[in-house]
């Protein structure tokens, strides 16, 4: 099986000799680039081989072009791309799939949604310009969701992909590529000089603040190494204070809206997410999954009011029991009540995330939100860890479609991750994963409301109806228990939810639509009806949007995607 995480870490010289797909996957430079025009339209309707081509050289021409290292974002190179943006299209279009099979049809859709993706950045997002968290570069940790949560710059660097101790290859490919890092903050402060959007600069202090001390973190692990490295990560920290301090001496001067708009956030939702709800609709169901939340809550409370409460983990010892016999009854739960198909590498790849202990000083205080739910009963949250089983199953079988096989840009698998990760707590609560321990039932329950007040913050930012703090406020008072008190983190989420539209929401809003796609398939095959076929066959169609999913597993094609910009 090949390891999709290699390519993450290719060199350039050995990434130009990769097939086109291949290379596609990469970030950084590329063998091709944005300044080179595409061919014309053909003549004649294509196939889906054809459709895999197009794809090939469309990942390529997306990527900015790279000079020495550095990828080019100014304005005269963002304005070639965006001008041989309608040929590609017409390309597309010029294919005219409708005759085609269906799963063939929607690996179409999926890249007029990466197209449309990259048009709405130029049109709307504009990144480049507006946003300095965009420039960071350096990552230690994997995300859990197919890519990156959020916008990230090509030429990333993903340095949980290498094996340590580092070889002199990697050491010295790492030192070229942490080297372009002081010229590439060179060239954003040029890019985005002219940006107004408060709320997304004052985020970037806080981005760079972090970049600064992963690099302090990463110089540490490979101290020695090589002069090169250690000199290269010395100077790409130096850089990154220095880019911090110079958006902290210009925030007085950022006063506009980072918002998108209502009816941008409608567009980008429909046209690249292939969601087929408004800004408006999601207010509503945000509205209504928050009530619902919050009213199953108090009942439970009510049904469980002689119970004691759920006590925290204490100790090191007790956490990496507990988070153990979590995976245990997680996997042995998946199988007696036939929810999915089983693989080997299902188990390690959850046990592998199950993190470690952390102390507090004062035992009565409160941790992060999710490590609240977390240490009062690991299995409320396990569901939530699925996420990991997707990613282990994107390496170890990918999907068969080349474009499926490959995560969307733009975030676009966002609702069905996000949504995935979400609904499954609640389903698999009702499956009996949480039989015997009701009060962990209200753990539930919570999560969801947290999750619902946070979407309609985000949605409320985005319309211009609240500002950051007024974000803020909301989605700590809609909280239960108080336990969301870190109004940094708060920010920090809020930050994430106007740099990538729609995160937000996804968690819920995926979840709903999943909810909706098992419904009709129920209805649709009576009394032959399984969870388990229902699940093998949503994961099967791969972590794509649901309405695609929808469309192969009934064959009803929604509205949304005959929608043209």
């Amino acid at each position: 099986m090949f390891d999709f995480r290699f390519l993450r870490k290719c060199s350039t010289s050995a990434r130009c000799l990769l097939p086109p797909l291949l290379a596609a996957a990469l970030v950084g430079p590329g063998c091709g680039g944005a300044g080179e025009a595409p061919p014309p339209p053909p003549s004649e309707p294509g196939t889906h081989a054809d459709l895999v081509a197009l794809f090939e050289e469309w990942r390529a021409f997306e990527r900015p072009e790279f000079v020495d290292g550095v990828p080019d974002y100014s304005a005269a190179a963002m304005a070639r791309q965006r001008d041989a943006l309608p040929m590609w299209r017409a390309r597309l279009d010029a294919l005219a799939p409708e005759t085609w099979p269906v799963n063939e049809q929607i690996d179409w859709h999926l890249l007029r949604a990466e197209m449309n993706g990259l048009d709405f950045d130029h049109r709307v997002r504009r990144p480049w310009v507006r946003d300095p968290g965009f420039y960071v570069t350096v990552f230690l940790a994997e995300s859990d969701v197919p890519a990156h949560e959020g916008p990230v710059i090509h030429g990333w660097i993903d340095l949980w992909t290498y094996e340590y101790p580092l070889s002199d290859a990697d050491a010295a490919e790492l030192a070229g590529r942490i080297g372009t890092i002081p010229v590439l903050l060179g060239q954003a402060r040029e890019n985005i000089s002219a940006s107004n959007a408060r709320d997304l600069w004052l985020a970037g202090i806080r981005y760079f603040r972090n970049q600064a001390a992963d690099l302090a973190t990463f110089a540490e692990r490979v101290a020695g190494t090589s002069e090169e490295l250690d000199a290269a990560v010395a100077a790409a920290r130096t850089a990154s204070d220095e880019f911090r301090s110079w958006i902290e001496a210009e925030a007085d001067s950022k006063t506009g809206p980072s918002g998108i708009g209502a009816d941008n956030y409608t567009w980008v939702m429909r046209h690249v997410h292939l969601l087929p709800w408004s800004w408006e609709e999601q207010v509503t169901l945000m509205r209504r999954e928050l009530a619902r939340s919050h009213s199953s809550l108090r009942l439970e409370e009510n049904r469980n009011r002689t119970l004691p409460q759920l006590e925290r983990i204490r100790s090191a010892e007790e956490f990496d029991r507990r988070l153990n016999e979590s995976v245990d009854r997680y996997m042995k739960f998946l199988e007696q009540e036939e929810v999915q198909s089983l693989e080997p590498w299902m188990d390690p790849a959850l046990r592998a995330v199950n993190g470690s202990f952390q102390p507090l000083e004062n035992p009565d205080d409160l941790r992060n939100f999710f490590s609240e739910v977390n240490y009062r009963d690991p299995d409320a949250f396990r569901p939530h860890m699925h996420h990991w089983i997707e990613l282990a199953a994107m390496r170890e079988t990918p999907h068969p479609s080349p474009i499926r096989a490959v995560p969307s840009l733009s975030n676009i698998y966002q609702f069905r991750s996000e949504g995935l990760a979400t609904g499954v707590e609640e389903m698999f609560m009702h499956l009996g994963l949480l039989r015997g321990s009701p009060r962990s039932r209200e753990l539930t329950w919570i999560m969801l409301a947290q999750r619902a007040a946070r979407a309609l913050s985000g949605l409320n930012l985005h319309s211009g109806g609240f500002d950051m703090e007024e974000a803020v406020a909301h989605a700590m008072k809609w909280t239960p228990r108080g336990w969301l008190t870190e109004g940094e983190l708060v920010r920090g989420e809020q930050h994430l939810y106007l740099r990538q539209p729609g995160y937000g929401t996804s968690y819920v809003t995926g979840k709903i639509q999943i909810e909706e796609l098992l419904s009709e398939v129920a209805l649709m095959e009576g009394e032959d009806f399984t969870v388990k076929d229902f699940f093998d066959r949503f994961y099967a169609a791969g972590v794509i949007p649901i309405t695609l999913v929808r469309w192969e597993m009934t064959g009803e094609k929604d509205p949304v995607l005959d929608l043209r910009p």
